[in-house]
């Protein structure tokens, strides 16, 4: 089945219940408006798969990024950030890299001076800074100290807290109440507690852990009463918290589930007065997948039944209204129905556990799959893993809930009755609140600051200080873009009635150096501003106390064993860089300068020919001229240059040479304003040059600028250019995998890297199994493989296993 229909009828799964809407629940506003946010306004969320868990200061963490909006790849955005961030708050890295079917990826070398114990790590496309910033995506990775610990690890003493969370929103008196409650402690671990529930001094139920620290109770509060929790914590201190307050009247939502049904029951104050109407709609994604209503009697309840099997796995919000549409009670819920994932099949197909020997494994993805990209890490088994976390337990949990979720991935190992009901306890332990449903049944829709990456980012800008309203559109600006190690290459942009210009097609990595004009005689002098597109970074100094409470990490055998070879590693690869290769002297007929240059730079019609030439790289004497025309001056015979800058005027056998930059025509204007500096060579032409428009009677003059190792940096001066160094995407690099079978200098070198292979952009097709060959090191026994990817109808993959 082709991808877009597969991709219709899974949308259409989403909305099979929306279509069936109980008709006697009617809201004017309140369906548009969700219609309208579902198709313009959903967030994005973003998941990094690394090659492993921990760090050495000084090695690189080699990434990859998912990006999902509602469940597909995020088509959208084109531009993920990335900011590394110090211990401290200092930032370290503020990366950008483009985005292909909601997939990047990239690296980053932690600087070997390092002293932080983590490395906070935040993700984010534009689009996704519209939202709570809670949900952005959020890591905390250890940095590992290159020396060991000379004396014993203290850590903090833990300081327990015990919350309680009503199911729905609020306690009401006169109605059965769920009451959720989780015990943790600062870094948000669950912590072991014991305690009974107090009812004005006296004891009615036991406080009793089901899991994680988390659990609940159900009882029936009574007007007026106060009501407490006493416990004790692991070590037996005595503690006591008070409940949320009490409701004498409103509504208490509760929700179970069994055959694959959603129940709900919606519990009325005995002191309601009269029949009251309420309505319940429940939505996922930001897409509405029920609606319905019921209408009870003081003290009686609306049950509703909800049927799953059409429903996508994933978060769903049951939010209840009154008749006039204002919220009442909320509730979240999890529907898990194995539609969100896809097993991923690993096969062994040559094993190599031996010193430097060759493994070979294969990849299947399911037939049904259209296609899936895939990321891979093999690391040594013995270093330090988290597995607390992963793709689908990130993207279907932790990105969609604010707070500390202790190890989420737990939640997705099977699909038992148990871990359903330990998933439900995370749902009613975590706040929900994404919608302001105030504003959406008035019909008003979310306000958004940034608009969504559409495009790439390129090399773009706009003019400063300049009056639009003197714009005319026809100014240009003129750029000699220098990248590194390479000569200018020169630009010129349209400018529009707004002071922007804009050159799509250049998109570019690492940083470049640009000299500008603007060619307009009213506002040469004017300044640019160049990607105003890229959002900067915020000030994490400011706000470092907002990254996510982590506990202190232990230090035990794989740790010792990480930082051992891992430092071992480093030290290599520094004396890899420090070799020195003999010299090798070999002796050849050298060419005349003028014709490597020839050879070099010239093409085409250009190259040979009747011509004067000259080599500016080896001519002293070209650093001390204003502009080209004036070095020119005097030197050919014939051609005869008159006035300097953009007057200058040239004539040749009674007409004007034709003008060349780097075989593209050009004017006076332009030629005038190529810094000297970046020129390497020029070749005039005698008349007639057939290469020219109109025969070419007045000849031709072809300006050639720097590249390859003719760059010398001899000066900063670009003639009285303004000048700007501007970042682009952050520049990928390979990860080293060596191959065995070939020779390499390299392989003389002790190997002992903890990542033996890292690859982040495997494309998977069905009925092809994906072969990957990989070499083991000097010291590894045993291999830990993990795989993670999105399939292009957005299923995600998550497969660990060991090779030993």
């Amino acid at each position: 089945m082709p991808i877009l229909l597969k991709i219709l009828c899974r949308t259409i799964l989403c909305l099979f219940l929306f279509w069936a809407m109980d008709l006697n629940a009617q809201s004017p506003h309140l369906d548009s408006t969700l219609l309208k946010i579902s198709k313009e306004y959903l967030p994005e969320r973003a998941y990094l798969h690394y090659d492993k868990s921990s760090y050495l200061p000084g090695e690189t963490i080699w990434y990859k990024a998912y990006i999902m909006q509602s469940l597909f790849p995020a088509h959208g955005s084109k531009t993920f950030y990335i900011d590394w961030v110090a211990e401290n708050g200092e930032l370290l890295a503020h990366n950008a890299s483009p985005v292909i079917e909601g997939l990047s990826n990239g690296q980053f070398e932690i600087p070997a001076n390092y002293k932080g114990e983590v490395l906070h790590v935040r993700a984010y496309t534009k689009w996704m800074l519209n939202f709570d910033s809670a949900l952005v995506y959020q890591k905390t990775i250890q940095v590992i100290s290159k020396n060991p610990q000379l004396k014993k690890q203290v850590l903090p003493q833990a300081i327990p807290q015990l919350q309680f969370f009503p199911e729905g929103g609020e306690l009401v008196a006169g109605v059965s109440n769920r009451l959720a409650f989780k015990a943790n402690d600062q870094w948000g671990k669950p912590h072991k507690i014991k305690g009974i529930l107090m009812e004005q001094g006296v004891s009615i139920d036991s406080i009793r852990m089901q899991h994680d620290g988390m659990g609940s109770l159900v009882f029936t509060p009574k007007p007026g009463a106060a009501y407490t929790a006493k416990w004790k914590d692991e070590k037996g201190s005595e503690h006591t918290t008070a409940l949320p307050s009490i409701n004498a009247s409103g509504i208490a939502l509760q929700v179970t589930e069994f055959d694959n049904k959603k129940h709900i029951a919606v519990h009325f104050s005995p002191r309601q007065e009269g029949q009251v109407k309420v309505n319940i709609i429940g939505t996922m994604q930001g897409i509405m997948i029920f609606k319905t209503a019921g209408i009870a009697d003081p003290g009686g309840t609306v049950k509703k039944v909800i049927p799953l099997d059409n429903v996508p796995s994933g978060i769903m919000v049951i939010t209840v209204f009154d008749e006039a549409w204002n919220a009442l009670a909320e509730r979240i819920s999890f529907v898990k129905n194995d539609d969100h994932a896809f097993q991923t099949s690993l096969n062994v197909a040559h094993w190599g556990l031996n010193k430097r020997a060759r493994n070979e494994i294969e990849i299947s993805i399911p037939d049904h799959l259209e296609g899936a990209n895939l990321s891979i890490s093999i690391t040594d088994v013995m270093i330090d893993k988290d597995s607390s976390s992963n793709i689908i337990s990130h993207l279907f949990l932790n990105s969609e809930l604010k707070g500390h979720i202790h190890n989420p991935s737990y939640y997705f190992k099977d699909r038992s009755v148990q871990t359903a009901q330990h998933l439900d306890l995370v749902m009613l332990t975590n706040g929900w609140r994404r919608f302001k449903w105030e504003d959406i049944a008035k019909g008003r829709l979310p306000v958004m600051k940034f608009a969504k990456d559409t495009n790439y980012l390129t090399l773009s800008g706009q003019l400063i200080g300049v009056p639009k309203s003197q714009l005319t559109g026809l100014e240009s600006l003129v750029l000699f873009v220098k990248e590194k190690d390479s000569g200018a290459k020169m630009m010129v942009l349209p400018i529009d009635r707004e002071g922007r210009f804009n050159d799509p097609d250049v998109i570019f990595f690492d940083t470049l150096k640009v000299y500008y004009q603007v060619k307009s005689k009213l506002f040469s002098s004017s300044s640019a501003s160049f990607m105003t597109e890229k959002i900067a970074a915020p000030n994490y100094t400011s706000l470092k106390n907002e990254f996510a409470r982590y506990y202190p990490f232990r230090f035990d055998t794989t740790i010792g064993y990480h930082r051992k070879f891992a430092a071992e590693a480093l030290a290599l690869q520094q004396k890899l860089k420090g070799n020195v290769l003999e010299n090798v002297t070999v002796t050849a007929k050298t060419k005349p300068t003028l014709q490597v240059m020839d050879e070099k730079y010239a093409s085409g019609l250009f190259s040979g020919g009747d011509s004067y030439q000259f080599d500016l790289v080896n001519d002293p004497t070209a650093m001390g001229r204003l502009d080209i025309f004036s070095y020119l001056t005097g030197r050919v015979a014939g051609l005869q240059i008159s006035n300097t800058g953009s007057e200058t005027n040239l004539s040749w056998r009674g007409s004007p040479p034709t003008l060349f930059l780097d075989e593209r025509m050009a004017d006076v204007d332009l030629i005038s304003m190529v810094p000297i500096d970046d020129v390497a060579y020029i070749k005039v032409f005698r008349p007639p040059f057939i290469g020219a428009a109109g025969g070419g009677a007045g000849g031709a003059i072809a300006i050639y600028t720097k590249k390859g190792n003719d760059v010398v940096n001899r000066s900063n001066n670009r003639g009285g250019l303004s000048s700007n160094t501007i970042t682009g995407y952050a520049p990928l690099k390979e990860f080293y995998s060596p191959n065995y079978n070939n020779f390499d200098k390299r392989h003389e070198l002790k190997d002992v890297r903890t990542t033996l292979y890292w690859n982040p952009m495997l494309v998977a097709k069905p009925n092809k199994p994906l072969k990957i060959q990989f070499f083991n090191n000097d010291i590894t026994t045993a291999f830990r493989i993990v795989i993670e990817g999105m399939s292009k109808e957005g299923y995600l993959t998550h497969l660990e296993e060991i090779m030993e």
